[in-house]
């Protein structure tokens, strides 16, 4: 390693560490919050731990103090604040009467959460796509989960199947290989589509803002399986070119 680099890595920068160690705060907030049944002061302090950890990187790179120390501590915040706060909240609230496979699946979403956080650091920054789910969209759905049973008069614990699959699904979906947008690079538009997309942006925060309980529950169901959706067009639009070129070769064919 050259002397800039070993510079760059080692140097501290406050400005964006503060909205790190934020984010850090707020996921400790949640353990101790889900500890003692608070369940929807917990599933808010994930959410807002999630707006600390977008801001962040923001900071970063518009004021150029980037570095691979604020890298690595933001890593393992996040481990935290989306890995073992979403995982104790969930079992908490909802997977403790499953006996093992809901402590199971508690382990698994934190297990996959460094698994994620590690192979997103070990990747080359080049693509503008996430590959398998963010630990943050992770988080999210199950706090939206949590909001939304609150919302519907449901305020302590919950039994249901469903949410047991969930973060089991929450789990596969972070390791895996599909394809998720990333949303930090604005798409290259027209200045007509750029103001539409404006004036969407805006419908969409006066809704969360109007009801952030139903909202964030229904962003987060519209963006987790979205993964998924697009992989199998993918594969069927490329199971469609190949059969229109087997086709084509079939009548060239002598």
């Amino acid at each position: 390693m050259s002397q800039p680099e070993q510079e760059m890595s080692s140097k501290f920068y406050p400005l964006p560490c503060m909205f790190t160690i934020a984010s850090l705060f707020c996921g400790f907030y949640s353990i101790l919050s889900a500890v003692k049944g608070e369940y929807t002061v917990a599933a808010v302090a994930i959410i807002v731990a999630a707006v600390f950890d977008g801001i962040d990187g923001r900071v970063a790179r518009m004021t150029g103090t980037t570095s691979t120390f604020g890298k690595e501590l933001d890593s393992l915040c996040d481990a935290v604040s989306f890995g073992v706060a979403p995982g104790l909240l969930a079992y908490f609230w909802a997977l403790q009467p499953y006996g093992r496979y809901g402590w199971l699946a508690a382990f698994l979403y934190v297990a996959t959460t460094t698994l994620r956080l590690a192979r997103f650091n070990s990747q080359p920054g080049t693509s503008k796509n996430f590959i398998g789910l963010p630990c943050p969209a992770a988080a999210g759905a199950i706090s939206s989960s949590v909001l939304f049973c609150n919302f519907l008069g449901i305020p302590g614990a919950v039994t249901h199947i469903s949410l047991l699959i969930l973060v089991y699904s929450l789990s596969y979906l972070m390791v895996s290989n599909h394809m998720y947008l990333s949303f930090k690079q604005p798409p290259q538009m027209s200045k007509r589509r750029n103001f539409q997309l404006l004036v969407f942006c805006l419908l969409v925060f006066i809704l969360i803002a109007a009801e952030p309980q139903v909202m964030l529950f229904v962003l987060a169901a519209l963006y987790i399986p979205s993964g998924p959706i697009y992989g199998i067009y993918r594969q069927s639009k490329r199971l469609a070119v190949q059969g229109t070129d087997g086709k084509a070769d079939h009548k060239q064919a002598p």
